[in-house]
C-alpha cells in the first residue's frame, strides 16, 4: 500500500488531508507534537477507513527534528514515501520589533527549515516509489507582503518560491511539487498567532473549512497542478497582488490586520 508522511497531522488541515488520504487507500506516518491527538486520529482512520497509521510525537521546532523524522520514515517505508506533505507551521501576530525574537525564530524554524531539511532528507524515499508527491502548505499570504504578520508571510513566500524552483529541478523526475495555498480556515490558527477576537471574527465570515481546503489539496496534488489557492475568494485577492501596485496592498492588507492592534 502506498504510505504518505504528514507533519502537523494532529489537527485543522493537516488532520483533514490524512483523513482524506486514507479514504483514498494510504497508510499513514503522522507527525505532531500532540500524542494523544496523533493516537485519536489514528485509531479514526483505522476504524473509519481500514488503514494503519503510525504515530511520532515530536516538537518540530527542535533543530534535530527534520533528522528524527526521517529516520524514522526510513524505518516505517523502507519501499519507498509516496507522499510527504509539509503542512506544521503557525503564524505570530503583531509588530515585528513588539513580538519575542525567539518566538519568531522558533516559527521560521517550523515554517521554512523543518520543509527543506525534511524534503531534502525524504527525497530518496520519494524517489524509490513508482510516484511521488510532495505538498507544501503555504498560505495567501505568500502572495504579498502582510503588516502585523510580517515573518509569517515571509516564510510562506519563500515556500511558495522554494516549492516552484524545486518542481523545476524534478520535472524529468517520478517526484511531483505542489503548493497549496488557503486563505482563511477555521482552524486554531488566530488563537496561536495571537489574534484577538474581533479579528477572528472578521476571518471567520470567509472561512473555509479544514476538509473542504484538504480535499481541495488533495485534488491539485494528484493532478500534479504546481500551485493552488481553494476558494474563489481567495484565487481573486491573490490574482489582484499581480496587478495592483504593491504599496496599494499592503496599506490595504494592514487596514485589515493592524487595526485591531
Amino acid at each position: 500500500m502506498p504510505i504518505a508522511l504528514i507533519t502537523g497531522a494532529s489537527r485543522g488541515i493537516g488532520r483533514a488531508l490524512a483523513l482524506g488520504l486514507a479514504q483514498r487507500g494510504y497508510d499513514l506516518l503522522l507527525v505532531a507534537r500532540s500524542a494523544d491527538q496523533l493516537q485519536a486520529l489514528a485509531q479514526e482512520i483505522k476504524t473509519q477507513h481500514q488503514r494503519t497509521a503510525e504515530v511520532l510525537a515530536l516538537d518540530l521546532t527542535q533543530p534535530d527534528a527534520a533528522a528524527e523524522v526521517a529516520t524514522w520514515a526510513a524505518h516505517q517505508a523502507p519501499e519507498g514515501l509516496a507522499v510527504l506533505i509539509n503542512n506544521a507551521g503557525y503564524g505570530l501576530w503583531g509588530r515585528f520589533e513588539k513580538l519575542n525574537l525567539e518566538e519568531q525564530l522558533n516559527m521560521l524554524q517550523l515554517n521554512l527549515n523543518l520543509p527543506v531539511q525534511l524534503t531534502y532528507a525524504l527525497l530518496p524515499l520519494l524517489r524509490r516509489a513508482a510516484k511521488g508527491y510532495i505538498l507544501n502548505v503555504a498560505s495567501t499570504a505568500a502572495y504579498q507582503a502582510v503588516p502585523s504578520l510580517t515573518v509569517y508571510a515571509a516564510s510562506k513566500a519563500f515556500l511558495l518560491s522554494f516549492s516552484r524552483g524545486l518542481r523545476y529541478e524534478l520535472k524529468d523526475s517520478t517526484v511531483s511539487v505542489t503548493c497549496l495555498s488557503p486563505g482563511a480556515t477555521a482552524t486554531d490558527f488566530g488563537n496561536r498567532a495571537g489574534m484577538g477576537s474581533e479579528l477572528q471574527a472578521v476571518a471567520n465570515k470567509v472561512s473555509m473549512t479544514p476538509s473542504q481546503v484538504a480535499d481541495a489539496g488533495l485534488k491539485a496534488l494528484f493532478a500534479g497542478k504546481a500551485e493552488f489557492i481553494p476558494g474563489v475568494l481567495n484565487k481573486v485577492s491573490a490574482g489582484l497582488t499581480n496587478v495592483v501596485p504593491k504599496p496599494l496592498v499592503e496599506k490595504i492588507a494592514a487596514g485589515i490586520y493592524e487595526k485591531y492592534l
